[in-house]
């Protein structure tokens, strides 16, 4: 039923129809209340959720004024890259990330990505902290500290400083891009399947919990037997080291 009401809206606003288009940024906001609300668990309490949803309606309007049906990609698919990049968008333009935060994070990915490279596998935490010095308690402590920078995930550098794209682009990318854009686009794909591969089997169970199956990370700690704290961990030591792995 619901998906002949979308239907239905679709054909209307493609007849140039106003009130369709209004009609179906009201029948699709329950999308950016799902994004922002699991992008909002992992971000500290003064971050407005309101104002982090009032951004990913604005990336709603875009993916609607641009989709085409045609590429063969699922509206629901496209739109939520798109209001995930405004929400992010908004996010870096708060620049909320403390700068001591920011450099435990570049450690962390440095020391990954060096451990990686001597190892030829994801290093473990005993690995990590002893490359930096430190106790594995301590270790604990800054996967806690770095835990809100990775809301931005693979999309955003972790610091200004840092040159990076939107790795969700190459899922949208428009039809008329040359053969070469198109080429390096797949490589792109291709690298990050291989970064996922080389993680141990529960952390690509839990990649796909979260982001496949859309799991929250108290339904992941429930699923895993750990707490939802470690889930979160763990997620932020995934993200690090896959961004170390793409560097």
């Amino acid at each position: 039923m619901a998906s002949s009401v979308a239907e239905s809206l679709w054909q209307a606003y493609r007849h140039a129809d106003a009130a369709a288009r209004l009609a179906l940024i009201e029948y699709y906001l329950p999308l950016v209340k799902r994004v922002c609300g699991r992008m909002s668990m992992n971000l500290p309490n003064y971050i407005d959720r309101d104002d982090l949803e009032s951004a990913g309606v604005l990336g709603l309007m875009d993916a609607i004024t641009n989709f085409r049906p045609e590429r063969g990609v699922k509206f629901e698919t496209y739109a939520v890259a798109r209001i995930r990049g405004a929400a992010i968008d908004s996010l870096r333009q708060m620049d909320f990330v403390p700068r001591s935060v920011r450099q435990k994070a570049n450690r962390l990915q440095t020391a990954i990505q060096y451990l990686q490279a001597r190892l030829g596998r994801s290093p473990e935490d005993l690995e990590i902290a002893a490359e930096l010095g430190i106790e594995p308690r301590e270790l604990d402590k800054w996967w806690q500290d770095v835990q809100s920078i990775t809301v931005l995930s693979l999309n955003t550098p972790l610091d200004r400083e840092e040159e990076g794209g939107d790795l969700t682009t190459i899922l949208v990318a428009p039809t008329d891009s040359d053969p070469a854009t198109r080429l390096l686009e797949g490589e792109r794909i291709e690298e990050l399947a291989s970064a996922i591969s080389s993680l141990g089997e529960r952390e690509q169970l839990l990649l796909s919990l979260y982001y496949d199956e859309g799991l929250t990370l108290k339904e992941l700690g429930q699923v895993l037997g750990i707490s939802e704290s470690r889930a979160s961990q763990i997620h932020t030591a995934i993200v690090l080291k896959l961004r170390a792995k793409l560097s």
